[in-house]
């Protein structure tokens, strides 16, 4: 069941990569990069994206790229589905923050290639173990943040919020969330690039994409083939990361 709910959220991603022509591909981006930073125009971001992804194109990654975002994407999308409501039951609870604070902790520090090995046990090879290592490597950053975030908003402003009634459900939804947007921004960014470092790593047990091709290179000591699909995964991370940076920036000024 669990496979068959990763793999179908993994199709329909790359699905919908493929049915995007690579030229219409960029130029959505570049729209979205416009109009997240439409109050404070990043011409340097935008000339970036649009030199690196046709980069990319030109060396011929297009496809293992696709397949590296649905990689990315999917991962960090079930870490943030996972993550952010254990998040919020840390924050309501210090008994709950005391079991899961050394699960995190063990999580972060634990190598990552160890996660490879249950992941092959349970789910075999292909893209399925490679998103489920991903979900295990990058979510503790976004739980904590998470966490973090709401236990610091101001006890003035839930103290407000309980003297006109507020029940908790509302309180967390229009007081505190918005309130720790901000800092669970932050984890959700780190999630995305712990997401992404799992890219090369993930190659070895059958999950496609540009960490594929350096995995490849490795085993053929191609120091070029290697360095140019590192070059590749450089780009697509500094394109992630300044397009979840822009948009935590975008919430700051709108609020």
């Amino acid at each position: 069941m669990i496979t068959n709910m990763i793999g179908g959220v993994v199709n329909a991603f790359q699905w919908v990569f493929d049915l995007l022509p690579a030229w219409l591909f960029i130029i959505l981006v570049l729209l979205l990069t416009f109009w997240i930073n439409r109050k404070k125009q990043k011409w340097g971001l935008l000339v970036f994206e649009l030199i690196g992804l046709l980069l990319i194109w030109n060396l011929d990654f297009w496809r293992d790229m696709t397949q590296t975002l649905t990689l990315v994407l999917t991962s960090s999308l079930i870490a943030l589905v996972v993550g952010i409501p254990l998040g919020i039951w840390m924050s309501k609870s210090n008994i709950v923050e005391a079991i899961f604070k050394p699960i995190l902790d063990f999580m972060q520090t634990m190598p990552a290639f160890v996660y490879l090995i249950p992941a092959v046990a349970f789910f075999g090879i292909g893209m399925v173990p490679g998103v489920v290592a991903s979900v295990i490597f990058a979510m503790p950053p976004t739980v904590r943040m998470t966490n973090l975030g709401i236990r610091q908003v101001s006890t003035e402003l839930v103290e407000a919020a309980d003297s006109f009634g507020s029940t908790g459900w509302q309180k967390l939804i229009k007081v505190e969330l918005p309130m720790a947007k901000s800092t669970m921004m932050a984890g959700i960014n780190q999630s995305i690039m712990l997401s992404l470092s799992m890219v090369v790593i993930a190659s070895m047990i059958g999950a496609m994409g540009l960490g594929t091709r350096v995995y490849f290179a490795v085993g053929r000591n191609d120091a070029g083939g290697g360095f140019v699909a590192g070059i590749a995964i450089v780009i697509v991370a500094i394109i992630l990361d300044r397009l979840t940076q822009s948009f935590n920036k975008k919430n700051k000024i709108e609020n």
